[in-house]
């Protein structure tokens, strides 16, 4: 099986850190002007859910969670890839993890209903788990 067949989900989940990062600014920035949040307020981001409304951090939040569970999602599939061990359970398993991932970030930038947002977490993790631990027997 071609690498490009795991490496379009790994895209697709690129792209979403991409879309979500559009959506903070344009929720971010128009809401930190109507508030007169000066930009150095915001130098510390961690004060930011004092300043800015829940709707907005939702946004950020999951921004900044695209950078945690899928990291190891990306170093996983391109292993997969450089060494030609793409098949189609792996390929299944990143689709999985991708449309799952859009989900969350669905859930969690709108209504975010914790257990729904959990259980979409938690069913990536599975796929990302067995693409890992199939690697891993793999190469070792």
């Amino acid at each position: 099986m071609e690498a490009t067949a795991i490496l379009q989900p790994v895209l697709v989940v690129a792209l979403l850190t991409v879309v979500m990062m559009v959506w903070m600014l344009a929720t971010r920035i128009p809401e930190m002007n109507r508030r007169g949040i000066d930009a150095q307020e915001a130098q510390d981001t961690s004060k930011l859910g004092d300043l800015l409304p829940p709707q907005v951090m939702r946004v950020s939040n999951n921004y900044n969670h695209l950078f945690e569970q899928p990291t190891l999602f990306y170093a996983v599939a391109l292993t997969i890839a450089v060494l030609g061990h793409v098949d189609s359970l792996h390929v299944q398993c990143a689709w999985a993890f991708a449309i799952l991932r859009i989900a969350h970030s669905l859930v969690q930038a709108t209504v975010d209903i914790v257990m729904i947002r959990f259980g979409l977490f938690l069913l990536s993790w599975i796929a990302l788990a067995i693409m890992t631990i199939r690697e891993v027997l793999a190469v070792f």
